[in-house]
């Protein structure tokens, strides 16, 4: 069944549009992950050396814990901390929107928690223990989960505000889209429904049923637009803007249909998700807290 043109093509506006592929921070994560690794490197004798010979080396007032480069990392470590801890506020306070949206805070949440293990091992000369061990495999623990809330996170429908989208809006943007499609490729919608037509799922999946189909849909997004590309050449309009574009709203679509079909079971386990990851999270919080406490009280510091 085609969709009406007039109701499809509705405008919205930027904030109602459903977000889209972000694009990763970029050279300011990928920088200071280079720069750490040099660090690591550079140090690697100082680090696989015993304590004993630690004290010896000419890097240990360097590298050591409470060193120049030790005690530095361990600061931008604490600092990390507490930055993650904004993401939670932006999310919930809806007046700050002027900070910016919540898509790009969740990328920079999770480039700084991909940081935050590698800064805390460098200040701690990866030899972790006590307190401050337990901080740091709970900091892992969430830097790994973080992933996993992710990939939950961009399969729940939103504007490019955050806001959650209804069923309805869903519905809308997809029917914009597929008209939008047609009029590129010159196909009816009807036949774009049908070549970006979405497998049915379970009706109620369980938690590793609905991973699985997730794993399948994005599979099949892909086959799909293959198909569609395939179907815009066969008509002869092989212009390579118009297939990106194209194959970028297919993608859009079917992500949407496929996120909205799914939209209970992902909900579901986005929240036992956020139930597992917070009390790590904490955990880390306070474990660090307790460390940057004792030392700066004990004066352990080269500032």
């Amino acid at each position: 069944m085609a969709f009406p043109m007039a109701e499809a093509a509705r405008t919205v506006s930027a904030s109602e549009r459903p977000a889209t592929k972000r694009v990763g921070p970029g050279a300011w994560v990928w920088a200071p992950l280079l720069l750490m690794t040099v660090v690591a490197v550079i140090g690697v004798q100082y680090y696989a050396a015993p304590l004993g010979v630690r004290l010896r080396h000419p890097m240990h007032a360097w590298l050591r814990p409470s060193g120049y480069i030790g005690q530095t990392a361990g600061l931008l470590t604490f600092a990390g901390f507490l930055f993650m801890w904004l993401f939670p506020l932006r999310k919930r306070f809806r007046k700050v929107e002027w900070l910016g949206p919540v898509p790009r805070w969740l990328d920079i949440h999770i480039a700084v928690g991909i940081l935050l293990p590698l800064l805390g091992a460098i200040h701690a000369s990866f030899r972790v223990s006590g307190v401050i061990g337990l901080g740091y495999i709970s900091m892992l623990i969430v830097c790994a989960s973080g992933f996993i809330g992710r990939y939950l996170y961009v399969r729940i429908p939103r504007t490019r505000n955050g806001v959650e989208m209804g069923l309805s809006e869903v519905n809308g943007h997809q029917r914009a889209m597929l008209v939008e499609i047609a009029e590129a490729t010159g196909l009816t919608v009807v036949d774009v429904q049908e070549i970006l037509k979405v497998d049915n799922s379970p009706a109620h999946p369980g938690i590793v049923q609905a991973f699985m189909q997730m794993m399948r849909d994005d599979l099949a997004r892909g086959r799909a637009v293959r198909r569609l590309r395939a179907q815009v050449k066969a008509r002869g309009r092989s212009n390579p803007e118009s297939l990106k574009k194209v194959a970028t709203l297919a993608r859009r679509e079917m992500a949407l249909s496929q996120h909205a079909r799914l939209l209970d079971a992902t909900q579901a386990i986005f929240r036992h998700w956020h139930a597992a990851h917070r009390p790590f999270a904490i955990t880390a919080f306070i474990a660090v807290t307790i460390h940057v406490v004792v030392v700066v009280a004990v004066g352990a510091t080269w500032f």
